[in-house]
């Protein structure tokens, strides 16, 4: 136990974070709209490093954006799908035309180029499953150079989280 908890100093030190780095981290990751004095407060230190150590993390690409989380079923889109998509075609070209079309479909909310039988995998949110049809026969079967589309439906959600520091 001793072990892992020195790697998992060493790797972070390694990374430039400290731990009053990682504690901004955890504050902000659980509310963002944390006020840099609340922070200073919990984690010891004046507003002016606080807010300086912020302003480092993002410019270092640690912190990559603040947002607000949706309940999706308070916006109509209960229904969420995994969908796994393989190509005809494995180019760079016919990737990149996918990956194009992709990102202009709201309906998806992400998208994972992945290994295995299929190429990506994408989380597409729908009001109900007319909608998703709506979708998957308009939208993503339309894509330019869809070979296969598999899709899981979301039965219930076990865990769901966005921080990853601890």
């Amino acid at each position: 136990m001793v072990q892992k908890s020195i790697q998992k100093e060493e790797s972070t030190i390694a990374s430039g974070l400290d731990s009053k780095d990682l504690a901004i981290l955890r504050l902000l990751q659980a509310n963002a709209r944390v006020t840099v004095k609340e922070i200073a407060d919990k984690v010891g230190l004046s507003t002016t490093p606080v807010h300086e150590r912020i302003k480092r993390l993002e410019e270092d690409g640690v912190i990559t954006q603040y947002a607000t989380l949706v309940n999706p079923h308070k916006v109509k889109k209960g229904l969420t799908v995994i969908c796994y998509v393989s190509l005809k075609q494995h180019n760079k070209n016919a990737g990149a035309r996918f990956i194009k079309s992709i990102l202009e479909m709201h309906e998806v909310i992400e998208c994972y180029n992945i290994s295995g039988e299929f190429d990506f995998m994408l989380k597409v949110v729908a009001e109900n499953m007319d909608d998703y049809y709506n979708f998957h026969v308009n939208k993503l079967s339309e894509a330019d150079n869809i070979g296969h589309v598999q899709s899981v439906f979301v039965m219930g959600i076990i865990k769901q989280t966005h921080v990853l520091v601890y």
